[in-house]
């Protein structure tokens, strides 16, 4: 009798509930919607913010460039621009340095292994398929194919890389591993220029021969492939101390964190740099027109293979091993993306990068931290593409025809240089000359990809840092996998009767995770 007056008061309760409309969902809808519009809004304030950034910055620019400003009055526009790169920069070293060396001292030395070995393989598959994708694309739109009206590129043929060998090129890659100095490091790398020497002959004659003597010489610009490499072998070591290399570790998490404090105040502030950088950019174009009409093929060349890139191939690749949406994980980077695009510095933002994957994409910080700055150094598909896409683009216009040994040439030479591209703007450019050397093109004409660079570079970078993200994703991936499966283990052999006790202690997470507590006690 008492259990039916209940249900009747409970039925009552309802009906009143429903009649003031609490229960009728078509009556609560409209709040929840502006809820949830207000809750995706505040979740994602920022990126709406950084693409606002981009769209005003394109239109200042296209504004103010019937100003006829001077070069003076152009730098000040882009000074709020400058300053965001500075910013970025100024934390570059100590994030770098101080993530990978906590990563790696976090990290087993077999798991570091296999992560580095599962990483290096990824960024070279897909700088790979990149390369391939350029050559593809060069040969089908044939930008070099036509009468080029060539655009005004002077003083910019001072800027041409020097021409190396190859055997220097890679030489000089292994150097910058293993730096002498590692404070110079931090501003300077190594970099090879040749002397001519020249020698009389012993044997009594006048004839005087000529001998070109490789001479190593510091550049400006940072060694960061050096830094990363010691970095990891110094977290490795302090592991390796155990107990007394403790202080020392924690005193690099601690570095770490207050870094990466430091990097989310200086992404409110990303949207406005990127939006003066932007604008900058587009007032400092001088004859827009001509450069399109020109090298619009080209360019138009580079951009589609790396959307093709970035939008299909890398998405594709990501969606197969892990199963999840590529979309959602791109979304939840795109802040980093578009500063990828303002900046065109895959190092300066990288301190972003790392925010946003751990932040929206839910990549552990051991990951993100360890494989990010490697991947910023080493993985470079947007240059490896647009590295292919010029040497092809070189070799039309030079009506010079590339046999099959050639364009293998290109693709394994893109693949490997852009290992050692420097992740800052037009680094790819400077390991053009390393492919066009090693297939007997002329460097001379690099002056015409110098006077487009500014808008390739920008989707290089953008596709250089996705890939560093998918990266990131793909292991973050393979540790969750691993980790479960070694929980199905532990949590099997207790199911089969084993002592408890002896697997996990009695009120481990993993027992309760699974909500097997009672059975174990059982």
């Amino acid at each position: 009798m008492a259990d039916k007056i209940d249900m009747e008061e409970e039925k009552a309760s309802n009906g009143e509930a429903l009649s003031n409309g609490l229960g009728n969902p078509k009556k609560r809808s409209p709040e929840s919607m502006s809820e949830r519009v207000k809750r995706i809004v505040r979740s994602n304030l920022l990126v709406i913010l950084t693409v606002a950034g981009v769209i005003i910055g394109v239109f200042i620019g296209l504004g103010v460039r019937n100003a006829e400003l001077n070069r003076t009055q152009i730098i000040y526009i882009g000074f709020p621009g400058e300053l965001l790169i500075r910013l970025l920069k100024m934390i570059i070293i100590p994030l770098v340095v101080c993530s990978l060396v906590s990563g790696a001292a976090s990290i087993d030395p077999k798991a570091l292994g296999k992560l580095g070995g599962w990483a290096m393989l990824f960024f070279l598959v897909t700088t790979l398929i990149a390369s391939s994708i350029g050559v593809v694309m060069a040969f089908i739109v044939s930008p070099g194919s036509v009468p080029l009206g060539k655009p005004n590129v002077e003083g910019l043929e001072e800027d041409v890389p020097q021409a190396k060998e190859v055997t220097d090129s890679f030489l000089d890659l292994i150097r910058n591993i293993f730096p002498s100095n590692l404070v110079s490091a931090a501003f300077q790398s190594y970099a090879t220029s040749y002397k001519v020497i020249k020698k009389n002959s012993t044997d009594g004659t006048l004839n005087i021969t000529e001998e070109k003597v490789p001479i190593g010489t510091d550049q400006h610009g940072m060694n960061i492939l050096g830094l990363v490499v010691f970095a990891i072998v110094f977290g490795i070591a302090l592991r390796k101390l155990g107990e007394e290399g403790e202080i020392l570790i924690k005193f690099f998490n601690s570095f770490n964190e207050a870094t990466m404090v430091l990097v989310s105040w200086i992404m409110w502030y990303a949207p406005i740099g990127i939006m003066f950088l932007v604008a900058g950019k587009i007032v400092e174009m001088e004859n827009v027109a001509l450069l399109f009409a020109s090298l619009g093929k080209y360019i138009a060349c580079c951009i589609v293979g790396h959307i093709i890139h970035g939008v299909f191939v890398l998405p594709a690749i990501y969606f197969v091993i892990t199963r999840k949406n590529p979309y959602t994980f791109l979304w939840g980077i795109f802040t980093a993306l578009a500063t990828a695009f303002g900046t065109s510095s895959s190092s300066a933002t990288l301190p972003l990068m790392m925010k946003c994957v751990e932040e929206k994409n839910g990549v552990s910080k051991q990951i993100s931290r360890f494989i990010l700055p490697i991947g910023a150094t080493v993985n470079m598909d947007g240059a490896a593409l647009f590295q292919c896409v010029a040497s092809v683009f070189i070799a039309q216009l030079n009506d010079t025809s590339l046999n099959f040994i050639q364009v293998i040439t290109i693709l394994v030479t893109a693949t490997a240089s852009s290992v050692g591209a420097a992740g800052i703007p037009a680094g790819g450019v400077l390991t053009l000359a390393i492919i066009l050397e090693a297939v007997g093109l002329p460097t001379n004409d690099i002056s015409l990809i110098l006077a487009v660079d500014w808008i390739v570079d920008r989707s290089c970078t953008v596709l250089n840092v996705e890939g560093d993200a998918f990266g990131a994703g793909i292991l973050q991936f393979f540790v969750d996998r691993t980790a479960k499966q070694q929980e199905d283990t532990e949590l099997s052999e207790i199911r089969l009767g084993g002592e408890p006790s002896a697997a996990v202690p009695e009120h481990s997470p993993l027992i309760e995770k699974r909500g097997l507590g009672d059975t174990a006690k059982a």
